[in-house]
C-alpha cells in the first residue's frame, strides 16, 4: 500500500487543504518516505474564510507530525507575478480579506459557472510561492480519493506542474479516511454531516449543499453575514444580476430569511433542502 505514496522524481508540492482527506494523504506520504525530502514542500493556501478549527488543525498537524507547512495567501499588493504573502497561524487572514480583495479586483462574484476563486486564492498563491523559491517545474500531490473519480484529471498539464493522485492510486475511499481519524489522538474539530466536514475549508462555499449553507446561517450567523455582505458589495461593482450572486437559485439574504422563518424542522426533513455533498476544496 505504500508504493502509491512514494515520492516521484523532481520537486514535489503537497497541497494541504486543511481537511481530513488531504491531511490523511500527507500522513501516508510522510510514512512511506520517512518524512519530507528537501525537494518537497507542504503548502496550505488560506482564503480567509476557513473555519477557525481548520486553521487550528493545520497547525496541529504541523506540530504533531513535525512537518513544516508553508501558509500562503493572495496578496494583490505584491509585485507583478508574485501576488503571494507567506503567513502563519498567528498572522493568517480570518475575515475573508484575500477573498474580498479578489472580488474587488474582479468586480463580480465567483459562482458555480465561474469558479475562479479556487485558482486565484489557492492555486496561484501556491504557484507564486514555489516560483519565488526558484522552482520552475514540479509535481503537485492532490488529496482526491478513489471514490470521487470525476475529480481526477490525468491529462498532461500545460502549466509548470503535473498532478499526482496518491489516494486515488491507492484505492482510498471516504470510509478509509474516516477510519484513520477515528484512531488518532487528534482530529479536525468540525463534525461530519453525511460524511462531510460541512463547515470546513471555505465556510460558505457556493459548491456546498443548501442544507450546509443553511446550517451556517443558523449556527454561525456572523460568518454567514460575510457572504451576504459580499453579495451587497458586488451589486456596487457589476451591473449583472448573476455577477452579484454566489448561487443563481438564491441570495444569501434570502437564505437567511428562509432559515429564520422556517425554523429547525427543515434540518430534520431529508428533502427540505438539497442534500448534495460538499467535498473538499483544493
Amino acid at each position: 500500500m505504500l508504493r502509491p505514496y512514494n515520492f516521484p522524481e523532481g520537486n514535489i508540492q503537497i497541497s494541504f487543504s486543511g481537511g481530513r482527506t488531504s491531511a490523511y494523504m500527507l500522513h501516508q506520504i510522510l510514512e512511506a518516505n520517512g518524512g519530507l525530502l528537501d525537494r518537497a514542500k507542504v503548502v496550505f493556501s488560506n482564503t480567509g474564510r476557513e473555519m477557525p478549527q481548520t486553521l487550528d488543525f493545520v497547525q496541529e498537524v504541523s506540530d504533531r507530525w513535525s512537518v513544516p507547512i508553508v501558509w500562503v495567501e493572495l496578496d494583490r499588493s505584491g509585485e507583478s507575478g508574485k501576488r503571494v504573502r507567506v503567513v502563519s497561524h498567528n498572522s493568517a487572514a480570518r475575515n475573508g480579506e484575500p477573498f474580498e480583495d479578489m472580488i474587488r479586483a474582479k468586480k463580480y462574484l465567483p459562482n458555480q459557472q465561474a469558479r475562479f476563486c479556487t485558482t486565484d486564492l489557492k492555486v496561484w498563491p501556491a504557484r507564486d510561492y514555489l516560483r519565488s523559491i526558484g522552482w520552475e517545474h514540479w509535481v503537485s500531490a492532490l488529496g482526491i480519493r478513489a471514490d470521487e473519480p470525476q475529480r481526477v484529471n490525468r491529462k498532461p498539464q500545460k502549466e509548470r506542474w503535473q498532478r499526482w493522485y496518491p489516494l486515488a492510486d491507492a484505492g482510498i475511499s471516504r470510509h478509509d479516511v474516516s477510519a484513520f481519524w477515528s484512531g488518532q489522538s487528534f482530529d479536525l474539530r468540525i463534525p461530519n454531516v453525511k460524511g462531510n466536514a460541512a463547515l470546513g475549508n471555505c465556510d460558505g462555499c457556493f459548491l456546498k449543499s443548501e442544507a450546509h449553507l443553511a446550517m451556517l446561517a443558523r449556527d454561525y450567523p456572523d460568518r454567514h453575514k460575510w457572504w451576504q455582505d459580499m453579495e451587497a458589495l458586488a451589486t456596487t461593482l457589476t451591473s449583472s444580476k448573476n455577477g452579484a450572486r454566489f448561487r443563481k437559485e438564491f441570495t444569501r439574504e434570502e437564505l437567511a430569511s428562509f432559515v429564520d422563518r422556517q425554523g429547525d424542522w427543515i434540518f430534520d426533513t431529508e428533502d427540505a433542502l438539497c442534500q448534495a455533498g460538499g467535498g473538499e476544496c483544493l
